[in-house]
């Protein structure tokens, strides 16, 4: 049975309750039925990627290593925050510890630096393999492949751990009712009566330059010099081959980073409403698109998986 909220007023909390995608009654099947479909879509995808491209010979390139990071971290971040829609849903409870509220905030912010810095890296990878393709396999060799990703899951984990720290010590909430289908460091911010000027600080100099404007410049900018690079191709055949390889690429990142900036850089013009949907959006269509667009759009992830298909049914009969 579900919680209900305490009458809290500038005190500490114990547990938050957790208002969820929408409180009509009426909405909650469909949106469970619809939350799972998605979820369980993008388990099946990103899985299937992972599989791919640790089984296939193939594929083990650093484009493709890096793709393998990826699903991990789309896995990842579905499964932070959709699984209290569902459990919610399956047990009627509502309510999160408040320890339990920071290890989701911690996760799903370590786990989205991470995609952002490895998207970057999957960016450096197209920029080398375009413009500077004769050093290619001398320049992302397999240990540099590993110290990248590497680095990517420890900027995501270490960058969070400063404001996580901060907010573990607000002493005060004037509510506990977090009005979002899981705990981020947003609406704890939004609800706490502490003192939040470090923290806003913090979030102005590491958030938002570190950890999302960094990653954005160091995405976006090889492409510059990529487009240079495809635009001097003497033949339209090899124009397209050359863009071939990285629009899949391209196509994830420009849609992560437009649903990012709705959902963060202009939160004052947007609805409570319209943030739960950017943020669902976020958390549960892209990591269920990234697989799509990456399988088809991409040959040799069409081809492995044939090959997959045809080893199966070799090894049923």
């Amino acid at each position: 049975m579900a919680m209900n909220p305490s009458p809290i007023n500038q005190t500490m909390v114990l547990y938050f309750i957790i208002k969820g995608i929408s409180d009509v009654a009426e909405l909650q099947l469909p949106i469970f039925l619809l939350v799972l479909l998605i979820y369980l879509v993008t388990l099946a995808g990103n899985v299937t990627i992972f599989l791919l491209v640790c089984l296939d010979h193939h594929l083990h390139t650093p484009m493709y290593f890096f793709l393998a990071n990826l699903s991990i971290a789309d896995m990842s971040s579905s499964t932070i925050t959709l699984h209290k829609v569902l459990l919610t849903f399956i047990l009627g409870n509502d309510a999160v510890s408040f320890h339990g509220c920071l290890s989701q905030v911690y996760l799903f912010a370590s786990i989205t630096g991470h995609e952002l810095f490895i998207l970057a890296v999957m960016s450096y990878d197209r920029y080398v393999a375009i413009c500077n393709p004769l050093r290619y396999h001398s320049i992302m060799t397999s240990g540099a492949c590993i110290l990248l990703a590497s680095s990517c899951w420890l900027l995501g984990f270490l960058l969070v751990i400063p404001p996580v720290v901060i907010v573990s010590g607000f002493t005060c909430y004037t509510s506990n009712r977090i009005d979002h289908f899981f705990c981020d460091l947003v609406s704890l911010v939004k609800l706490t009566c502490s003192d939040t000027s470090i923290l806003e600080l913090l979030n102005l100099t590491e958030g938002l330059i570190i950890s999302t404007l960094l990653p954005f410049i160091l995405t976006f900018v090889p492409y510059v010099f990529i487009i240079s690079t495809i635009i001097k191709i003497p033949t339209s055949s090899g124009r397209q081959k050359a863009f071939y390889t990285c629009s899949s690429h391209l196509t994830v990142v420009t849609i992560l980073y437009v649903i990012l900036t709705c959902q963060y850089i202009l939160p004052t013009t947007l609805s409570i409403a319209d943030k739960k949907f950017f943020s669902l959006f976020n958390t549960a269509a892209v990591p269920m698109l990234n697989p799509l667009i990456y399988s088809l759009k991409n040959k040799d992830m069409k081809s492995a998986l044939r090959r997959w298909m045809a080893k199966s049914r070799i090894t049923f009969y």
